[in-house]
């Protein structure tokens, strides 16, 4: 998918999350969703990316397969370059940071992505690149 129409898909996504509540139909009915608002490392500007996420206490998962693609999503790089983000999830909005996943904690967390959505599956099989796990851990305001 090229990057317009990646954008136009994603904001369909973002209005009909914001629009029921942090619930979206389609290709993610039933999947636990946020939006991830980073700020770009090379623009600056504000960045906003739909991605499913796997809760797990006072923590959310996400995982940068951009399905499966050779390169990490543009998001990954942001919170590389600035950790200091913040989420809609339901209808709440709040600041968060980054920290990324490795070893075998990563290989577990993924696993169980892999488990509830299998899909993750595939997308690790068609790349060579290790995919993402990043947890997001809210910041006390």
């Amino acid at each position: 998918m090229d990057k317009e129409s990646l954008r136009a898909w994603n904001e369909q996504i973002i209005t009909e999350f914001r629009a029921n509540g942090g619930k979206v139909g389609g290709n993610f009915e039933g999947a636990q969703l946020l939006l991830l608002h980073t700020i770009g490392a090379k623009s600056g500007k504000e960045r906003i990316a739909p991605l499913v996420t796997l809760p797990d206490g006072d923590r959310l998962f996400i995982f940068g397969s951009k399905a499966g693609e050779p390169t990490h999503p543009d998001w990954y790089h942001n919170l590389l370059a600035n950790p200091a983000a913040s989420i809609e999830y339901g209808t709440e909005t709040y600041p968060v940071r980054a920290v990324e996943i490795t070893g075998a904690e990563r290989d577990a967390i993924y696993e169980r992505q892999c488990e509830r959505f299998p899909g993750f599956r595939d997308y690790q099989a068609k790349t060579t690149r290790m995919i993402p796990v990043i947890a997001l851990e809210r910041i006390p305001s």
